[in-house]
């Protein structure tokens, strides 16, 4: 049975609130707790990685206890729905430190209240990706499905990137601590809602009765689908690059693009970048997809973020100061990054029939449980670079006249706009190369192994 507007809409609400809550934390934990609390840009960045590694175990162990889980609501429901409570609590503490709070005892709160988000995350962001191949046919309705949510994630992400700090200046009447508290508790509440108008509306329409698998099975299993792990370790390589940038861009706004309210230049940066982030994906994506196979999609994808990076780069070296230039490398930036965060998700789920077929196990909630974690440490490895920029630029809004000084904010300013522009580039140069070597699952290819599992069902 097809899919109906109900079940679509449903599924891409709960994304519009999932992605809501990640882009808060991804894009703004670090400004929160170092540029607004003072932490140490160092203590946060190795927080952010060290969380991470924690994912590493936590992250594949919570797909597996998916996997095993058998009620009458499902395998999938129950555990997005818990985990999305527990992650908004966590979400709210988390920007909301208790002002006693300083120094060491600070950084044991943010730390504390990361690796719980983390955890939490996990819990509902696995079943959630995971009920894809579960309640869809394959084919063209998967793909569109993923489109679809997708497109529905992007435009969470978009919306609290564009609105973040004029709400957080607006609901704290300047003061950005308490800002980002009231923020942060309007998009918990709002992401509780969504998650569950989709629990209440989705139903899974197939299952595959298999005997759990153990950890140890787990693991080699994800080690012998290798379109998986190559599907992986491209989308590490793809959201380092721009997670990189937006942890940075920020700063470069406050510190370098300057100006008394620097946060509406920013707004409105990012109210450009996000619409066309949601556009790319909603309806330059589908058009694209008339003339190119998903993968050349792919390649072009590529070819505009690196196009949109260098571009950024020679704006910045000549010291260009308009709003409306910067939109010329977001343009292609955005547009770039919005139709490879629908082809990633489109490219993982036909692991799962490549997984059927060459190891006769299918794995959904594990592989989708890939695609958490390496989204997240893709982000705690941005995190920890910049975080590393921020220590060795210490950038500062000093305007002092002095030859020293304007030597040393030259030096601090160039080091924030390489590090934003060239290890960006560096990463989808080193992305396209690998994917172009290691990935095989051709739309022919995908219609060919589909086939293979009906005639075996």
């Amino acid at each position: 049975m097809k899919l109906t507007w109900k079940e679509k809409g449903s599924y891409g609400l709960g994304a519009v609130g999932k992605d809501m809550v990640y882009m808060l934390s991804a894009s703004y934990i670090l400004y929160y707790y170092q540029d607004v609390l003072g932490v140490s840009a160092i203590a946060m960045g190795v927080i952010l990685m060290a969380a991470r590694v924690f994912d590493a175990f936590n992250d594949p162990i919570m797909g597996i206890i998916v996997a095993k889980t058998r009620t009458k609501w499902g395998k999938f429901r129950p555990w997005l729905l818990i985990g999305t409570v527990l992650n908004a609590v966590i979400l709210y503490f988390m920007f909301a430190a208790p002002p006693a709070l300083d120094g060491s005892g600070l950084v044991a709160y943010a730390a504390a209240t990361y690796v719980l988000w983390g955890v939490t995350y996990t819990m509902m962001d696995i079943p959630f990706w995971s009920m894809i191949p579960a309640f869809t046919e394959g084919g063209k309705e998967r793909e569109n499905l993923s489109t679809l949510a997708r497109s529905c994630a992007g435009v969470g992400s978009a919306l609290v990137t564009i609105i973040t700090m004029w709400c957080v200046y607006a609901l704290g009447q300047g003061d950005e601590r308490s800002g980002f508290a009231r923020f942060a508790l309007i998009l918990a509440m709002l992401f509780v809602v969504f998650i569950l108008i989709t629990c209440v509306s989705i139903r899974e329409k197939s299952t595959v009765n298999v005997e759990s698998p153990t950890v140890g099975q787990m693991f080699r299993s994800l080690l012998q689908n290798d379109q998986a792990m190559t599907v992986v370790v491209s989308i590490v390589l793809i959201n380092c690059s721009l997670y990189i940038t937006s942890n940075l861009v920020i700063y470069f706004f406050k510190y370098d693009f300057g100006g008394e309210a620097w946060y509406n230049s920013y707004t409105l940066f990012n109210t450009f970048g996000g619409g066309i982030q949601i556009l790319s994906m909603m309806l330059l994506f589908p058009l694209v997809r008339r003339f190119l196979n998903a993968i050349q999609v792919f390649y072009l994808s590529f070819g505009l973020a690196i196009l949109g990076y260098a571009v950024l780069l020679v704006l910045m070296l000549f010291n260009v100061t308009s709003i409306f230039a910067l939109f010329v490398p977001a343009l292609l930036i955005f547009a770039a990054f919005g139709m490879l965060t629908v082809l990633t998700t489109v490219f993982l789920a036909n692991t799962v029939d490549y997984g059927q077929w060459k190891n006769n196990r299918r794995d959904e909630s594990v592989i989708f449980s890939m695609q958490t974690f390496v989204v997240k440490l893709a982000s705690g490895v941005a995190a920890l670079i910049a975080s590393v920029c921020l220590s060795v630029t210490n950038l500062s809004s000093d305007t002092s006249e002095t030859s020293q000084a304007a030597q040393a904010a030259l030096s601090s300013v160039m080091g924030l706009r390489l590090t934003m522009t060239v290890l960006p580039i560096f990463g989808l140069l080193l992305a396209v190369w690998y994917f172009h070597r290691k990935y095989i699952l051709t739309e022919e290819k995908v219609e060919e192994i589909a086939g293979a599992i009906r005639e075996k069902a």
